[in-house]
């Protein structure tokens, strides 16, 4: 929690905060959750999604949660570090956590199928969001942005301070949606404030 709170980042059992000589860009980001404000758009997404299940797993490389992670790496992210996916790299990545860090896959169904996976840890005062993948063919229930409000929710409701959304980037599309969940907190010059334009 401690480097979590000083902007660092889980992958599989490293912890880690990049570090440019020429480039600052990468900031990491967390949503107060007492603070947020459900956007319309927002309580669109969770009306569309009001019939799924929702429940917490321990980490699993199983084969319907696998097939779920290979086809959203292998149809969003062709382009990324992480095609072509593999078993060993989705366990490397998403399975394996220091002994401290308490992971947690949340599995969202439509009945009996497995539609989005959210990966969190589990920390003392709040939820790092580690990664989400989901089914692609279901893009319009914007299951990513759900993974993000539930766990807002979730959070709220056992009353924790904070959702970690990792690191952002402003001029990154692919990150863009991070800054629709306000207010958004960026760590910069060693100390958490609002992002540019926002209100404390």
């Amino acid at each position: 929690m401690r480097l979590t709170d000083m902007g660092f980042r889980r992958s599989g059992e490293h912890i880690y905060r990049p570090w440019c000589d020429a480039c600052g860009e990468c900031k990491s980001v967390r949503v107060p959750v007492d603070n947020f404000k459900t956007s319309k758009s927002q309580k669109r997404v969770l009306k569309r999604n009001q019939d799924l299940h929702v429940s917490f797993h321990m980490p699993s490389s199983s084969d319907e949660i696998y097939a779920l992670y290979a086809d959203y790496i292998n149809q969003r992210h062709g382009d990324g570090d992480m095609f072509p996916p593999s078993l060993d790299q989705f366990e490397s990545f998403l399975c394996q956590a220091p002994a401290a860090s308490r992971t947690r896959f949340i599995c969202f169904r439509l009945e009996q199928k497995l539609l989005a996976v959210a990966v969190i840890d589990l920390l003392p005062k709040g939820l790092s969001a580690i990664y989400t993948f989901f089914d692609p063919a279901y893009d319009s229930r914007s299951l990513g942005r759900l993974a993000v409000l539930w766990q807002i929710r979730w959070a709220q409701a056992h009353r924790m301070d904070f959702i970690y959304l990792g690191y952002w980037i402003k001029e990154c599309q692919k990150m863009a949606y991070k800054a629709e969940y306000e207010p958004l907190q960026v760590f910069e010059d060693l100390i958490w404030q609002p992002l540019e334009g926002e209100e404390p």
